[in-house]
């Protein structure tokens, strides 16, 4: 059987499949982190802890063939000490990461896109070291390698560090010689490449007896989440698109050739010979988290922020949200926009708030959706995956405002079924992973879009679009 690891922002999730595609357990602890003045960090150690008990909950792992290891990104951990096994715990020194929230580095990725030839946000790898060499020279001369969340976890384990390069296409994302040096950043800091697929080593000892798992088993790179949740949501022919939802949302859609279009990106996807166009949406699950402690509604009671959704109206009496609350990547690219209630009225009421909360996440997806198919990227089905993909009425609401229906898979934690996927093509199980991805992804629900709905979704995308626009200066002007 696989050990499968996704870390997420809010949570790290865990489970045991077998080769045939069934989950045969899960575990999963919840995470924390910090936020102030536009910084956004987490305290590495936290997985480490979270891992060992999902594996004291999974129960016994003495057939377990193989780990696969993927996480949320770009995260950005400086490591500064080497790998520590002591007895009932796991240890490697880093100080807190840089979330893929935090988009301090501004005039690092300036600089970064300047030698890139394109355009890298402030919220990506390199900007974000940049800024540590710029900022923080103290720590920047302590660090032995920078690694991404799940990079950390499988160097804590092995005690080798990679760097998961997902694929053609990537380039800009990530670094090479030349830009480093330019940079004057330390080529020593930033590890060899790998793909998805490749194992990163065989456990440490002081791992495996942590873990209860033989000490044989190897680690395999899963990639970063999205990369991980292409393949457990089945979206693996051209016109399939991936929405990955959680605490962020990437929309993904398999093409059959690469598509230049600034405000996307596009690099290989995880079946060749495709090609994937990507637009990733920063606070959807982050802004319905805020207007539920807005409206005093428990953290994690989504089953009554979505029933009390439902009580509004379609289109919320013409409340209009935009869920900009740390910034907006695709397909606005603006770390200074802000979230924003518009259309407030006398009538307006906790239901519509609600309402008008859910609608605002599923027209910024619809805003993506919008740009890949100008681009000519046929979008033809929405597979969701995550969290919020229990909820019944949101996915409705999806397949409402972007037309297109949405497929709930039987297993939701796309992530660990993708890694799955990988795990049992690496050790030759399946063809690929995409082959395996084919036979293991079952679809459990199809919501059809509500055709008398077109109308007013269509009217309101235009006016959510427009509010952004009527408001991007004060957002340049005012915004910290």
């Amino acid at each position: 059987m696989l050990l499968v690891v996704d870390i997420g922002t809010s949570a790290f999730k865990s489970a045991l499949f077998s080769f045939g595609g069934e989950q045969l357990s899960t575990a999963a602890v919840v995470l924390s982190f910090t936020s102030h003045g536009g910084r956004h960090e987490a305290e590495p150690d936290q997985w480490l802890r979270a891992f060992g008990e999902c594996c004291r909950r999974l129960g016994p792992l003495g057939d377990v063939a193989a780990l696969v290891i993927s996480g949320n990104g770009p995260s950005l951990v400086p490591v500064t000490g080497e790998p520590a096994g002591r007895a009932g715990a796991l240890r490697l020194k880093a100080a807190p990461a840089r979330l893929w929230l935090d988009r301090q580095a501004v005039e690092e990725a300036a600089a970064v896109s300047a030698l890139m030839g394109d355009f890298v946000d402030p919220g990506f790898f390199l900007p974000k070291a940049l800024g540590i060499k710029n900022r923080e020279p103290e720590l920047y001369e302590k660090i032995r390698v920078f690694l991404s969340c799940p990079e950390y976890l499988a160097c804590a384990l092995t005690g080798e560090a990679r760097t998961v390069f997902p694929a053609e296409g990537f380039d800009r994302w990530y670094w090479n010689g030349d830009v480093l040096e330019k940079l004057g950043l330390d080529r020593g800091k930033f590890p060899p490449f790998i793909k998805p697929g490749d194992t990163i080593g065989p456990l440490l000892p002081a791992a495996a007896n942590f873990l209860g798992v033989p000490k044989s088993v190897p680690v395999i790179a899963g990639g970063p989440d999205f990369f991980a949740a292409i393949l457990g949501s089945g979206a693996v022919r051209p016109g399939d698109a991936c929405d990955r939802s959680g605490s962020s949302e990437g929309i993904n859609v398999c093409t059959t050739e690469r598509i230049a279009e600034p405000r996307l990106m596009s690099y290989g996807h995880p079946v060749q010979p495709w090609w994937n166009l990507s637009g990733i949406i920063s606070t959807t699950g982050k802004a319905i988290d805020r207007v539920m402690a807005l409206l005093g509604i428990a953290a994690g009671a989504y089953g009554e922020f979505f029933a009390l959704a439902e009580h509004a109206v379609p289109g919320a009496g013409g409340l209009l949200f935009l869920p900009y609350l740390a910034g907006e990547r695709a397909p606005i690219w603006d770390p200074k926009a802000r979230g924003v209630f518009s259309g407030l009225g006398l009538d307006t009421g906790r239901a519509e708030l609600a309402r008008a909360a859910a609608e605002g996440i599923c027209f910024a997806i619809q805003d993506v959706i919008a740009v890949m198919e100008a681009a000519e990227a046929p979008v033809r089905n929405l597979r969701v995956s995550g969290g919020p993909a229990a909820s019944g009425f949101l996915n409705q609401l999806k397949a409402d405002i972007s037309g297109r229906e949405t497929l709930s898979p039987e297993i939701q934690d796309a992530e660990l079924l993708g890694n799955a996927c990988t795990g049992a093509a690496a050790l030759g199980k399946y063809g690929s992973a995409g082959e395996a991805a084919a036979a293991l992804v079952k679809i459990r629900q199809v919501y059809h879009p509500d055709k008398k709905k077109t109308g007013l979704y269509e009217e309101l995308f235009i006016r959510y679009r427009e509010l952004y626009v009527s408001l991007k200066g004060q957002f340049s002007r005012f915004s910290p």
